[in-house]
């Protein structure tokens, strides 16, 4: 699913796709969903798109 959300930012003009995507995961995946994308990209983030990983480190950098 973080996937097709990268896919349809990564069609908007402009360069802010992936901070667009961590909005989207921060503002509409529940907890739950996100420790598991992030225990994922801890795995090695197999099969994600390079978008969904640069967004991830996004929503993990210290505010």
């Amino acid at each position: 699913m973080a996937n097709q959300i990268a896919t349809f930012f990564d069609t908007q003009p402009g360069d802010t796709q992936a901070a667009e995507v961590a909005a989207h995961l921060k503002s509409f995946w529940e907890p739950r969903m996100l420790q598991a994308l992030y225990a994922h990209v801890d795995a090695g983030g197999a099969g994600l798109s390079p978008l969904v990983l640069q967004a991830v480190g996004r929503l993990r950098e210290p505010v």
